[in-house]
């Protein structure tokens, strides 16, 4: 295993080179000029010149880029010209917010997906699998967005049951001791069950609404892997030997149906981190994908550059260790 994971790394590395090629070329077609847009439109040429100068956007094409990777091979992300800091130090104030919503939908989708799928599988064509289909159906079309305005109008504006969609907590709370950045741990670790009970009301909107289209894809994928596990020979051994239908469903067949499961769970990942950026504008959430999206405003490109590669990053991690896992649901599958 050690040796196919070392493999697996060291693939990585061209991958992540052509995303640095990739986001510093896109960044530098996008339309406007982040001088004037930093400098406003009433700025004389000589205030954006200077501007433009100590951007380092008066240099050639390919002297920006080698800077940009020498930078980046010092850990140096870059300067965010509309925060005034640098987006290391940004992204460590925001990155913990994007962390909890992202695992947050991850939870919820794991939690309502594959018992659903399971249902659906195990009461083909009856009244819970047409609903099921349903279901996945308006979750995989739904764009985030609306789904997002139309939580706020219902849950907030109409039943008065959610919090308002700003921030991760009430303003008139302190947030929680911090420890891992997470307020839903750090009340926990701490004991805060007022801080908990805000954090968690602030959260499971834009939650629910990150991992709808995750929820629907999972649930259809479990569904398909489940029927295929239960018409095995295997599983009809297991009933025809009296075993109860908790065993066969839970022991049989579900850990076998679970590999396709969990590959689209690693892909869903990047899908995930990528809705974040829209969630996190309509719900006034603090973290990178708000962040993101005032840099894309901005024209500012190292906040923009920097999002996509640690996003790649991630994905490409998670995806490793959704195939190592594999080994461990299903000893038969061999490292080599």
């Amino acid at each position: 295993m050690f040796a196919y994971t070392l493999r697996r790394l060291l693939q990585m590395i061209p991958a992540l080179i052509g995303i640095v090629v990739i986001t510093f070329i896109l960044s530098r077609v996008l339309p406007g000029d982040p001088a004037i847009v930093m400098a406003g439109e009433q700025a004389t040429d000589d205030v954006i010149a200077k501007i433009r100068m100590d951007m380092g956007l008066d240099k050639p094409l390919f002297v920006q880029f080698f800077s940009y990777v020498g930078q980046l091979l010092q850990g140096n992300l870059g300067f965010a010209y509309h925060t005034g800091h640098t987006v290391l130090s940004d992204f460590a104030t925001r990155f913990p917010a994007t962390i909890e919503l992202t695992l947050a939908s991850v939870i919820i989708a794991i939690c309502v997906a594959i018992p659903v799928g399971i249902i659906a599988a195990t009461r083909k064509e009856s009244f819970i699998d047409h609903i099921s289909r349903v279901f996945s159906l308006i979750g995989a079309c739904v764009p985030i967005f609306w789904l997002g305005l139309l939580f706020i109008y219902i849950f907030y504006s109409i039943l008065g049951w959610a919090p308002a969609p700003m921030g991760r907590i009430s303003g008139d709370l302190n947030p929680p001791t911090h420890i891992t950045g997470l307020y839903v741990v750090d009340s926990l670790m701490t004991g805060d069950m007022v801080a908990l009970k805000s954090s968690l009301a602030h959260l499971l909107l834009p939650a629910i609404c990150l991992s709808t289209g995750t929820m629907a894809i999972v649930a259809r994928m479990t569904r398909s892997s489940m029927l295929e596990v239960i018409g095995q020979d295997y599983v009809r051994t297991a009933r025809a030997k009296g075993l109860s239908e908790t065993a066969v469903v839970g022991k049989h067949s579900l850990i076998n149906a679970l590999i396709p499961t969990l590959t689209v769970l690693g892909l869903q990942f990047g899908g995930l981190l990528g809705g974040a950026v829209i969630t996190e504008t309509i719900f006034s959430w603090p973290g990178v994908g708000g962040y993101v999206t005032d840099s894309i405003l901005a024209a500012d490109y190292a906040p923009i550059q920097a999002f996509t590669l640690v996003s790649a990053i991630l994905f490409s991690f998670i995806n490793l260790a959704v195939d190592l896992v594999y080994g461990l649901i299903d000893p038969r599958i061999r490292y080599e």
